[in-house]
């Protein structure tokens, strides 16, 4: 019989997790009947998985789409090889992103700068940006303000006009949003003077902040707030003999690069890059991988919601297939 262990920790990890030992076997199966025959637990759906493409294709100019959402933070999917046609500011939410693929010129009134794939960014809440994506995809999470940045930055927007090669200032609008900026919590748009947004940065000393983490082994924090951390985790190679369970928090991951066995009590699952995947409050998972492996890792102490269509589902294997696969 295989014994793991399990992790049990709690959000926000300011204490060391509990540490059990468990027989795997039990650990994944289906619950036992009571002897009265009575069920007293519910049936839940197995994890979902849902894909967007790594690597850019074209298509025409879309608004982000929504992967996961609640009340108290979004994360979303974006793809462009173009400008957005708008600049946008909030009012309520802090706007971090991840660069998947492509270069970004991310344009503001504390500076621009060009995203490379790795880098992160955070937009505080009520700085006016826009956006023009060269083969781009990008990653993005709105979350209640504020948000601390828990990781150095490498480099810092500037203020360049003009912010890319081509660039001619025109009247645009600016859209300004409430609550968490999706559809429906516009205030108001109206048209403005690009050059004049993008020169008031000459009398801002606050500069956007990029990140990239190295390859260190486990998770590294990028930003933290209330209810929401966000990081990017990386291993070498993993057994998956050590279990994690978060008893207050939902667990989002999304594949960086690499390959990598999920394995849960809702089933297991293969994620290669350009999967997000949402391990529930409460569930017991672990990874198996023999080759390097880096995915985002968001933790929500509020329950967050898959809105993305679901593209593959995981299957519950038996201790002993898993075993196998190690």
């Amino acid at each position: 019989m295989g014994t793991v262990h399990e992790h049990f920790e709690s959000f926000p990890f300011d204490a060391p997790p509990r540490v059990f030992e468990r027989r795997e076997e039990l650990l994944l199966a289906e619950p036992l009947m009571p002897p009265d025959g009575r069920k007293r637990w519910r049936d839940h759906p197995e994890i979902q998985v849902v894909h967007f493409p790594p690597d850019y294709v074209h298509q025409p100019f879309a608004h982000p789409r929504g992967v996961y959402e609640s009340d108290f933070m979004r994360l979303e999917w974006q793809t462009m090889n173009n400008r957005q046609p708008f600049y946008h500011r909030n009012c309520d939410v802090d706007e971090m992103s991840y660069q998947v693929t492509g270069v970004r010129s991310l344009m503001t009134d504390l500076g621009s700068v060009d995203l490379v794939p790795g880098d992160f960014s955070r937009l505080p809440v009520g700085v006016a940006h826009d956006n023009f994506g060269r083969e781009d995809i990008h990653i993005l999470f709105y979350v209640p303000a504020p948000v601390a940045e828990a990781h150095p930055h490498y480099r810092t927007s500037e203020f360049v006009v003009p912010p890319f090669e081509g660039w001619e200032p025109v009247v645009t609008n600016e859209l300004i949003t409430e609550c968490l900026a999706g559809p429906g919590h516009d205030v108001v748009m109206a048209p403005i003077d690009e050059l004049t947004l993008l020169e008031h940065a000459k009398s801002e000393s606050e500069r956007l902040r990029i990140a990239k983490p190295a390859d260190t082994p486990g998770t590294t924090w990028l930003y933290t707030s209330s209810h929401v951390f966000i990081g990017r985790t990386f291993a070498e190679a993993s057994d998956g003999r050590v279990y994690r369970r978060i008893r207050n928090a939902d667990e989002v991951q999304y594949q960086i690069s690499g390959r990598r066995t999920l394995v849960t009590q809702r089933g297991t699952v293969t994620l290669e890059p350009g999967d997000f995947v949402r391990i529930p409050v409460g569930i017991a998972f672990t990874g198996i991988h023999h080759e390097p492996s880096a995915h985002l890792t968001v933790v929500s102490a509020r329950e967050l919601p898959q809105v993305a269509e679901t593209t593959r589902t995981a299957e519950r294997l038996p201790a002993a297939e898993i075993e196998r696969l190690r």
